[in-house]
């Protein structure tokens, strides 16, 4: 443990997690096995080892899907509102545990605890929200043509739940995905990103005590870790009938393919290249707190980081000028020190691709407004520390159009009406988040109007990352089309039936039919 995560109480958050120097990554609720090669949890805070954390292999696997699928014939025939009480347990524990546990994501991601501490308070609402669904897992009920019938449909749980989530938000996303499958009746199978994996294993120590103090299945909530070959087992495996995959667009049109290819199910959330719209009308306070957050809040490092902003001509100037000054006054440095606004990148590869990401503006014929570059010396050991950069560029430079995971931003300027300012927004592959600035009611309704913004979510006046879990969550195009959390989103993890009843002494046929015996 490095002198810096000691000074920051690491040590005491993973003692309070119950987690030792090296921890199994492969789980059934209190069984830990794994026979695999060990991967390191690495904290790109300081560059300092976490943990050791053992790989699923196939027979490793396979033990999980046993467990997984005995478990599952137990806990879909338990009362929704009784599986609900357990989800609640879950969500007191993570209120007992915030603290530490938004410390860890804080180390091992590098976000800043106040981010950390936010993501496990995501984690307790959508245990919130999953308590009351529990009571209202609700189908409809439809008039019969056909005298003497009832007609209805309801909701079952599919069974098996695979989770594959992202770095970024290494516990809140299997959150929005397990509390509401687990509410459905179905089991999870988490595979964690294998940047953050011991954040993985703390989620499953939890949880796992809840299901053992309720003396229910352990292999309700099970945990495998490794690359994407362990994905994969996830992924072509028919007993999984549903696997929710967080990341890429390219790791997404491989899982999509994959699971399609079976017949499976997929929900997708991929990436994002969200844009902020700022009219002559905008406030242009709430404008740069918007943008700025948007822009460098977990390093950019969000699906939902704003990418671009588009500008109209008569406000071009002050708004350029605003955000870059709002941009000196950015602290850097260690995410654990509340005095800071940025942490680091997650790796070595992330500082590459965004070095060649501002290479690439430049050769594209863009302009560096805030200069970029790699920070080093005291306090930035760990090599992943750089500076928000901000560039003028235009929306079909080929590095605009692509979404480059760091704080990079680029000022774009519109002519004339706010419908120029929507076609430029929406002329990305990507459809995740939008917003606009305007006090003006008419530009507001017609960027939400069926012409207006493209994306799954579209904002007036605030920006465009963080989002509500009573909403539900995921954009459209390259974004996946995927929704998680909040509204109606938990209908994906289970099957509808529609079934009719005949209560009458005859057997009429549906249309009018005529089958005489």
């Amino acid at each position: 443990m490095s002198t810096l995560a000691k000074e920051f109480g690491i040590d005491k958050a993973l003692a309070q997690l119950g987690l030792q120097e090296t921890n199994h990554g492969t789980s059934t609720g209190n069984q830990h096995f794994g026979s695999g090669p060990e991967i390191k949890s690495s904290s790109p805070v300081d560059g300092a080892a976490i943990a050791k954390v053992t790989t699923t292999t196939q027979e490793d696997y396979e033990k999980v899907i046993a467990s997984a699928k005995a478990a599952f014939m137990e806990w879909r025939v338990i009362p929704a509102p009784q599986r609900g009480e357990v989800v609640r347990q879950f969500g007191e524990e993570l209120r007992r545990l915030k603290e530490p546990l938004g410390k860890l994501v804080s180390y091992e991601m590098g976000k800043s605890y106040q981010e950390g501490l936010g993501e496990v308070q995501e984690m307790i609402d959508i245990c919130d929200f999953a308590v009351g669904l529990s009571r209202q897992l609700h189908g409809l009920t439809m008039h019969s043509e056909r005298p003497g019938h009832r007609m209805y449909e309801q909701y079952h749980p599919l069974g098996i739940v695979g989770i594959i989530s992202a770095f970024n938000f290494p516990v809140a996303v299997w959150a929005w995905n397990t509390a509401l499958a687990w509410v459905c009746g179905d089991v999870c199978v988490w595979k964690p990103s294998e940047k953050t994996p011991l954040c993985g294993v703390a989620c499953q120590q939890i949880i796992a005590g809840v299901l053992k103090k309720n003396n229910l299945p352990e292999g309700i909530s099970c945990l495998i870790n490794g690359d994407y070959k362990v994905g994969e087992m996830m992924t072509t495996d028919k007993r999984v009938p549903m696997v929710s995959a967080t990341g890429s667009t390219r790791m997404g049109r491989i899982v999509a393919s994959t699971v399609g290819e079976r017949l499976g199910k997929s929900l997708l959330e991929l990436g994002g290249n969200n844009a902020i719209i700022v009219t002559p009308d905008a406030d242009i306070k709430m404008t740069v707190i918007g943008a700025v957050f948007g822009a460098v809040g977990t390093a950019g490092q969000r699906c939902t980081s704003t990418r671009r902003i588009i500008i109209h001509e008569k406000m071009y100037d002050k708004v350029k000028d605003a955000i870059v000054d709002a941009y000196q006054q950015l602290k850097i440095g260690n995410p654990l020190d509340e005095n800071n606004h940025v942490g680091p990148l997650i790796d070595q590869d992330a500082v590459k691709n965004y070095q060649k990401a501002l290479k690439d503006v430049v050769d594209q014929g863009g302009n560096i407004l805030v200069e970029g570059g790699v920070l080093s010396g005291q306090g930035f050991e760990s090599g992943c520390y750089v500076k928000p950069a901000i560039a003028e560029a235009s929306n079909d430079m080929a590095i605009v159009q692509h979404e480059t995971f760091a704080p990079v931003l680029y000022l774009l300027k519109y002519k004339g009406d706010v419908e120029n300012a929507i076609e430029i927004q929406n002329g990305v592959d990507q459809g995740l988040s939008s917003a606009i600035m305007t006090n003006n009611l008419r530009e507001a309704e017609r960027f939400l109007s069926h012409a207006g913004s493209d994306c799954g979510i579209a904002n007036v006046n605030i920006g465009t990352s963080g989002a509500e879990i009573g909403g539900a969550f995921g954009g459209e195009k390259d974004t996946g089309g995927g929704r998680e959390s909040g509204s109606d989103a938990w209908k994906v993890y289970m099957r509808r039936q529609t079934n009719t009843i005949n209560y009458t002494t005859e057997l009429p046929l549906a249309q009018g039919i005529k089958f005489d015996l």
